[in-house]
């Protein structure tokens, strides 16, 4: 049998948004390649799935390791791989996976499910027809010519936040963004204490200060009115 890839969207916080394709995909993998083995053992342990070879697969993983997996592919086995959290190929390493999967006529499948951007999407409340996606912010080179550019759009901008950087981060916006634009702060997508914040930059700003700053944060700035 020929093998293939399959990239496997995971929950980004609430075990339950796992999909049945997610699982089954995942039991069937003869190797699971991931982010980090210790959470996606974690992961798989939740959903009762047999103990498999994990193989990390990360930022900094050398080029003969993504070549082990496209060579256990091309012998036959099912690899599938996982982000930490939610899509693969949204801010984690998967991409070169995929591209080196094509380059050696690899065939790979998408099992679709969770992701912090489209979840986010779904509850802004503005038009997204059309948006730029700008996944984590540069922390220093970069970072202020990048807000002005958000600043002059006319699209929706969606950006990911830590709990470290949150914080400077409005503080910023505030600098650059018209008073009157609307902006969309979720913070804790899908988990317990989930919270969702719309408003003008500066209602929103007071908004997160009178609450938890924990936790993971996607910021959509909203169209130019």
């Amino acid at each position: 049998m020929p093998g293939r890839l399959s990239m496997v969207a995971t929950p980004i916080g609430n075990l339950e948004d796992v999909t049945f394709r997610a699982v089954r995909t995942l039991s069937e993998a003869d190797v699971v390649a991931c982010e980090d083995t210790r959470v996606s053992a974690k992961l798989l342990a939740a959903y009762k799935i047999p103990h498999k070879p994990l193989v990390s697969l990360h930022h900094h993983s050398s080029d003969a390791k993504l070549k082990g997996l496209i060579d256990s592919i091309l012998a036959g086995q099912h690899v599938a791989y996982v982000s930490d959290a939610g899509t693969p190929g949204v801010n984690d390493p998967g991409g070169k996976l995929v591209q080196a999967a094509y380059a050696a006529g690899v065939s790979v499948e998408t099992i679709p499910g969770p992701s912090a951007l489209t979840a986010a999407i779904a509850v802004c409340g503005f038009p997204m027809e059309r948006f730029a996606y700008l996944g984590f912010l540069p922390r220093k080179k970069g970072r202020d010519t990048l807000l002005r550019a958000v600043s002059k759009r006319d699209e929706p901008s969606v950006f990911f936040e830590s709990t470290h950087r949150i914080k400077k981060t409005m503080e910023e916006l505030t600098r650059h963004l018209d008073p009157s634009r609307i902006i969309y702060v979720g913070r804790e997508l899908t988990k317990k204490f989930e919270t969702n914040l719309r408003g003008t930059i500066h209602e929103v700003k007071a908004l997160t200060e009178s609450k938890s700053m924990k936790g993971e944060f996607v910021i959509i700035i909203g169209p130019a009115v």
